[in-house]
């Protein structure tokens, strides 16, 4: 099988967040073609899961899973000698290819795996949601995303926060007669960025993003309304961490909390090089699937970024560690 070739198949057809219907069809047409049992999975609407098993074992111990979706915008594949360039390169469409084709390579040797190509990974995991209400069994999951073919020890959780402040809106000539919410986010923001928080060794740090920030009528309005959404990266258990904030925030602004998704752990396994995850997966969506371990080809510092790529011979080498992971996993 030729992956680089697949890979660019695959990355041509614009499958952003909410529309993987088409590269979905690809998938299932392709595993049809190599005599996998394959079914959609619905989700919502026009979009579905791809769920492939071989017809000699419907149940498989092992199962590969990556996403199908990528973040915007749509770019092209492009290739030069050692390197596939376009969206989705390395996150995570290369991984489907690599995923495959390590398939075949261990049913060749009377191995079955399944694979399962799940969609919104990019946004809240809607797939992997859905796909663990619907289980095969299986011992093992081994979710692929970016991690430059080292097994993750652990990826950092997620914590998503909405601040929304109010005012009272006047003229801003006369500021007196207002009360400006925007003035009440700045004073909440900063107090944020000012918090202690949490470190785990071996692990690293809780991090904080300010992604969105809103608010405000008009320039000569003193503004009545203003909001923040904020996202944390988590490395443990959040209970202390929410009530921090809250505390910080005070009176000044209304906190939501609006999406977690836990700090997770994983095993080592023989020799195989290793890392920590500062990203999440759908792993902890996925928990009826097995005991997750997570690895695959390319660099997340260029994943979501207008050049992203992977590397030609990661995409090799995956097969490779593929391979003789599942062989460990079903030996130990």
């Amino acid at each position: 099988m030729d992956v680089v070739a697949l890979t660019r198949q695959l990355v041509d057809i614009e499958s952003v967040t909410g529309n993987e219907a088409a590269v979905g069809e690809t998938l299932h047409r392709e595993l049809a073609a190599l005599q996998y049992d394959v079914r959609h999975m619905p989700v919502e609407g026009k979009r579905f899961n791809v769920l492939a098993t071989s017809p000699q074992e419907p149940r498989p111990a092992v199962v590969f899973s990556t996403h199908m979706d990528t973040v915007p915008p749509f770019i092209p594949s492009s290739e030069d000698a050692t390197r596939v360039y376009g969206r989705g390169s390395c996150d995570a469409k290369g991984i489907i290819a690599i995923q495959i084709a390590a398939a075949e390579r261990l049913r060749r040797e009377g191995i079955h795996v399944g694979l399962l190509f799940v969609v919104g990974e990019e946004r809240d995991s809607t797939g992997a949601k859905k796909a663990n209400e619907e289980p095969v069994g299986s011992r093992f999951l081994i979710n692929g995303e970016p991690t430059e073919n080292k097994l993750a020890l652990a990826s950092k959780g997620t914590l998503r926060v909405q601040l929304r402040a109010s005012g009272r809106m006047a003229h801003s000539a006369y500021p007196e007669l207002g009360e400006s919410a925007i003035d009440k986010l700045i004073q909440v923001l900063t107090r944020l960025r000012s918090m202690k928080l949490p470190s785990l060794k071996g692990i690293g740090n809780c991090t904080c993003n300010i992604g969105l920030i809103e608010g405000g009528r008009a320039p000569n309005v003193i503004p009545d309304f203003a909001q923040a959404h904020l996202l944390y990266r988590l490395i443990g258990p959040t209970e202390n961490l929410r009530r921090d904030i809250v505390k910080t925030v005070g009176d000044l602004a209304k906190v939501d909390f609006c999406l977690e998704i836990p700090f997770m752990r994983f095993r080592k396994v023989g020799k195989l090089p290793t890392m920590v995850a500062a990203f999440t997966t759908d792993i902890p969506a996925l928990g009826n699937w097995g005991e997750p371990l997570l690895i695959g080809p390319g660099s997340i510092h260029v994943a979501h970024t207008d050049g992203e790529y992977v590397e030609k011979q990661q995409l090799n080498d995956a097969i490779d560690l593929y391979y003789s992971l599942t062989k460990q996993l079903l030996n130990s």
